[in-house]
């Protein structure tokens, strides 16, 4: 894999958080109809005005797909499943661009990356099943 650097800017989601419940966000990134429930035990911003955040996920398995489009499922709820195009990357994690952009921890064991698409590198699609605690800095 090619290592590339992260553009701060390239990283940031910006959207509206709707709801704070028990350290659980409710994250709508602007321009998209997702409800994304989110870890954050520190969030004391005001509610239905705009932030900016980053967002990190750990993957559990990562495949490289031929083709699709870019998506976070389920619309509503913590995020499971996360495809997009690689913005960015280095030996262990990688930026997708996937309805807002979320960095994502490589699986350590070369098992959880199927390389059956051709290599990962930017501009790649790729297919992430996501660990459970998929969490959101606010900046």
């Amino acid at each position: 894999m090619t290592e590339t650097t992260t553009a701060p800017e390239k990283a940031v989601a910006r959207g509206k958080v709707s709801a704070v419940s028990d350290g659980i966000v409710t994250f709508h990134p602007a321009g998209t109809n997702y409800e994304l429930r989110l870890l954050n035990a520190g969030f004391t911003g005001p509610l239905n005005t705009p932030v900016k955040c980053t967002i990190h996920a750990t993957a559990r398995k990562v495949y490289t797909v031929p083709s699709g489009g870019n998506y976070i499922t389920p619309i509503f709820g913590p995020p499971r499943i996360v495809q997009g195009r690689v913005l960015s990357a280095n030996n262990n994690s990688v930026l997708v661009h996937a309805g807002c952009p979320i960095q994502i921890q490589l699986p350590a064991a070369d098992s959880g990356i199927d390389l059956d698409s051709g290599p990962l590198y930017v501009g790649r699609m790729i297919n992430v099943v996501c660990l459970p605690g998929v969490r959101v800095e606010f900046i």
